[in-house]
């Protein structure tokens, strides 16, 4: 079991991180259409999952909006806002925002994902909600970076995830 903080106080996370060399793990997630996507759905793109909470927080819709605007400039790149909120609520929020440079994608009919990813939070009052990680996928969907953030209301390091994509 893994652990984070949330304003200093330990949180487990169910579940391993993808490690850097390692193939990505199998997912499906449901889309703002109400689809299902695999990683296969961005075949031969390198993808960046940004994966929150949820984008009803501060620290979230501010590494949505940061990635969004990151996003912009990498080419054969998707980028994936991962968390538990329901597609409608995700497509209202990058609606409002006037995000278009990354896709939304819930966990909220797969569940597995959160802990076959390594961000399940267990045990504590935000079991259910995804744990703020980013991991980057080259084109072939083997891992180039990932991390896992310490603390929960802090932002990743955007730096070090996208430096590997050159």
């Amino acid at each position: 079991m893994q652990q984070i903080t949330r304003a200093g106080e330990p949180l487990d996370v169910a579940g391993t991180l993808p490690a850097e060399g390692q193939a990505a793990p199998a997912m499906t997630l449901t889309n703002t259409d109400l689809q299902d996507v695999t990683l296969d759905t961005y075949a031969g793109k390198r993808k960046v999952l940004n994966i929150i909470p949820s984008v009803d927080t501060p620290t979230c819709a501010m590494s949505t909006r940061h990635f969004n605007e990151l996003a912009s400039n990498l080419a054969d790149t998707v980028v994936l806002v991962v968390s538990a909120d329901l597609p409608f609520a995700a497509k209202r929020f990058c609606g409002a925002e006037g995000l278009d440079n990354v896709e939304t994608l819930s966990t909220f009919r797969h569940p597995e994902f959160r802990e076959a990813w390594g961000v399940a939070l267990c045990n504590n009052p935000m079991e259910g909600l995804c744990a703020r990680a980013v991991v980057v996928l080259d084109a072939e969907n083997r891992v180039l970076h990932s991390e896992l953030v310490s603390e929960l209301k802090n932002e990743p390091d955007y730096q070090a995830a996208l430096a590997v994509l050159g």
